[in-house]
């Protein structure tokens, strides 16, 4: 275990199990009202985000990170991910008809869970953790990578006030689709037709530059995961959301946009959490 940190397992009114992971800060630390980060995947997303946190907030007058809580929403399993879980609970409702092409052309496990997802962040986890902890709901934050990505902007295009921070690391936006597009221009609408939150939403995009590359093999025609990646437009869809969510006054919407040089989608992970903490714990946010 990492120092300040704990696990408890968690069942929903739905019946569905989670792996909660907490780190707190040293006592002489938890002064007031703290920031909190959630953090999806928080199997494999808690330990960097822990230890990043835990030796980062040691200056944050050096380093921009504020000493925070830190809950990664997980899975009781010892994998690092639970691909089918994150799958049915990251995913907003998709027409069957309308579901994207998989990369090895098998059908998709189930999917569509991320508002039964939201109902247990938002009416269980929240209120448990804050039960637990003297939570600063205005300096909260919610993380997702890839799936995870997806559901972040979800939550912020159809539930703005449950976070102050989001980072849609690597997000999968195509497979949102059409559903994601009208999420995004209803809650533009909302705000442009005078709707107002106490304190703008923040955004966080980022993306690694290799995420669009397309492999060839020796006789020059594309390698199938590599097209599937390509046609994806990971990078492009990325930019283009950021570019798109920036239009909007920023008294309702703050967005910043991050591209990673050299990196792919698994490796751009540690440096998106990093980047990730710093967006959200900056003093003055």
């Amino acid at each position: 275990m990492l120092p300040g940190a704990s696990v408890r397992d968690v069942t929903s009114k739905t019946g569905r199990d989670y792996r909660i992971f907490v780190w707190q800060p040293t006592t002489g630390q938890l002064q007031g009202k703290m920031p909190v980060v959630y953090l999806l995947d928080g199997n494999g997303t808690f330990p960097i985000a822990a230890a990043a946190t835990a030796l980062q907030s040691r200056r944050p007058e050096r380093t921009g990170v504020r000493p925070a809580i830190i809950v990664g929403i997980g899975y009781p399993t010892t994998l690092w991910l639970d691909a089918e879980r994150r799958t049915y609970d990251y995913t907003p409702p998709v027409p069957s008809d309308a579901l994207p092409q998989r990369p090895d052309q098998g059908g998709w496990t189930r999917t569509g869970g991320a508002d039964e997802f939201l109902d247990f962040i938002e009416h269980e986890l929240q209120p448990l953790i804050e039960g637990e902890f003297d939570i600063d709901r205005d300096q909260s934050a919610l993380f997702g990578h890839s799936f995870g990505g997806l559901f972040a902007l979800h939550t912020l295009f159809t539930r703005p006030d449950l976070f102050r921070n989001y980072a849609a690391a690597s997000p999968s936006i195509w497979f949102g689709g059409d559903q994601l597009q009208q999420a995004k221009e209803k809650f533009k609408a909302r705000f442009t037709a005078g709707g107002a939150l106490k304190l703008p939403r923040r955004l966080l995009v980022t993306v690694g530059s290799l995420e669009q590359a397309e492999a060839q093999s020796a006789d020059g025609s594309p390698v199938g995961y590599d097209s599937w990646i390509r046609r994806n437009r990971m990078v492009e869809n990325a930019r283009s959301l950021a570019a798109d969510l920036a239009t909007m006054d920023r008294a309702a919407l703050e967005v910043t946009f991050k591209e990673f040089e050299d990196e792919n989608h698994a490796s751009v992970l540690p440096a998106a959490i990093s980047r990730a903490l710093r967006f959200s714990l900056a003093s003055g946010t």
